[in-house]
């Protein structure tokens, strides 16, 4: 069943400022309540260059994996640089086991992680070539754990060089500690990304821009098995709108499938019966700060996607509704 695009009702951004500005995209209607962007941003720039794109490859993705998004994004004159990174790489990861921290929950992300910061350097200095002339800065796109580790290197090597980070599908929040049943399966990486790295910003410098996928609900193993977190949790608040996809799980009982994505949600978040992309929970993408984005329909991943039944944040109908943010 192909893929269709949808008129929607009326949806909200909310961001960190606030006006009434009504907008309307290729493919929805979006009323946009309580968003106040900077002048900057919201007035008619004069013709620029635009800003070279570096993708962030997520865990146990390779650099083949987002080829046709960069393509896409080359459609749309973005010129774009991919870190490199194979599957075998992230076996690297499996040093952190030597490190009496992984046992204790309280990993660092260095030493264990210089390999992909070093690719996010090299990378950073291929996009710096592509620039030609252009603005000198740059735009991070990071799928999955992409996201929070380009969070690490703008801690660890600065943040001047980069004016948008735009996150898809990241889990960037640790799980809640002490439920029954919850491991960090980062041992202790994003409470460390969460504590020391930067907070998530909207400004003319640097933009952050956080894209959930809303593609399955999850649900409990057992009725008693996922204690309820969200009650105590801020909710993100969001742009909600863009792509519909009729194959997206929208099950309201429980099957076999809602109940094992519930449980890798309650491995990220704290609890199961919620919705997220099939992987990362719509919670957990979210940043406190950023722009926040939730699109319908959408997968986590490009392994096992496909553009027609099971888009993913790189499907080009995706795309579409993202891709404003890298040519401002």
């Amino acid at each position: 069943m192909a893929m269709s695009l949808a008129w929607l009702s009326p949806c909200t951004i909310i961001s960190p400022y606030k006006t009434n500005i009504p907008r309307r995209c290729s493919c929805c209607y979006v009323n946009s309540s309580q968003v106040d962007l900077p002048s900057s941003l919201t007035t008619t720039s004069s013709p620029t260059t635009i800003r070279p794109a570096v993708i962030l490859p997520g865990l146990g993705n390779n650099t083949n994996d987002y080829e046709k998004l960069a393509l896409i994004l080359r459609g749309y004159e973005v010129p774009t640089a991919i870190a490199k990174v194979s599957r075998i790489d992230w076996l690297r990861n499996a040093a952190g086991l030597l490190d009496t921290n992984y046992w204790t929950g309280t990993l660092r992300p260095r030493p264990v992680l210089d390999w992909y910061l070093k690719r996010i350097e090299d990378a950073v200095s291929e996009a710096k070539e592509l620039a030609q002339g252009g603005s000198g800065t740059l735009s991070f796109i990071g799928h999955s754990a992409g996201g929070w580790l380009a969070r690490v290197y703008m801690q660890e090597f600065g943040s001047s060089d980069i004016s948008l980070l735009l996150t898809l599908g990241s889990p960037h929040l640790p799980p809640p500690k002490g439920l029954p049943g919850v491991i960090d399966q980062t041992r202790g990486l994003l409470n460390y990304v969460e504590k020391n790295c930067a907070k998530a910003v909207y400004s003319p410098e640097l933009r952050y821009v956080c894209i959930a996928g809303r593609y399955i609900q999850g649900s409990r193993f057992f009725d008693s098995s996922s204690t309820s977190v969200m009650g105590g949790v801020e909710q993100p608040t969001s742009e909600v709108a863009a792509v519909t996809n009729p194959d997206a799980e929208t099950l309201t009982g429980s099957t076999f499938r809602t109940r094992f994505v519930g449980q890798g949600y309650k491995q990220v978040c704290g609890q199961a019966d919620v919705w997220g992309d099939g992987v990362v929970p719509v919670v957990s993408a979210h940043l406190k700060g950023a722009l926040n984005v939730t699109l319908e329909g959408v997968y986590h991943s490009p392994v096992g996607s496909d553009d027609a039944t099971r888009p993913w944040y790189g499907s080009s109908a995706v795309v579409e509704h993202w891709i404003r943010h890298l040519l401002v």
